[in-house]
C-alpha cells in the first residue's frame, strides 16, 4: 500500500482532479475538486468513490487515513494504483 496526500474542495460541480502542488515540506499533493457538500461525512464518501471509479479499484482497496473532518487527506492505495494517478 501506498499514502497519498490530497487537498479537496468540497461543492464542485463534478468531481475531477485539479492538478498537483506541493506542501510545506516540499511533498506532492494531489487536487480533487468533489462534487459533493462538507456535511455528514458526504465529501470523504464521494472522494472515495471518485478514486475508486478514475483508477479501476473498488471502493475497498481505498482507505482514507487521514483528515476525515478536514480539507488536507491521506489515503491509502495499491500501489500499483499510484502508477494511474494524473501526471
Amino acid at each position: 500500500m501506498a499514502q497519498l496526500a490530497l487537498r479537496v474542495s468540497p461543492n464542485a460541480r463534478q468531481s475531477a482532479f485539479a492538478g498537483w502542488t506541493a506542501d510545506e515540506k516540499g511533498r506532492p499533493v494531489l487536487l480533487v475538486r468533489l462534487a459533493a457538500p462538507p456535511v455528514d461525512g458526504r465529501a470523504n464518501e464521494e472522494l472515495i468513490r471518485f478514486l475508486a471509479k478514475s483508477l479501476g479499484l473498488s471502493k475497498a482497496q481505498i482507505s482514507l487515513v487521514r483528515g476525515m473532518g478536514n480539507r488536507q487527506k491521506t489515503v491509502d492505495l495499491p500501489d500499483e494504483a499510484m502508477e494511474r494517478l494524473p501526471r
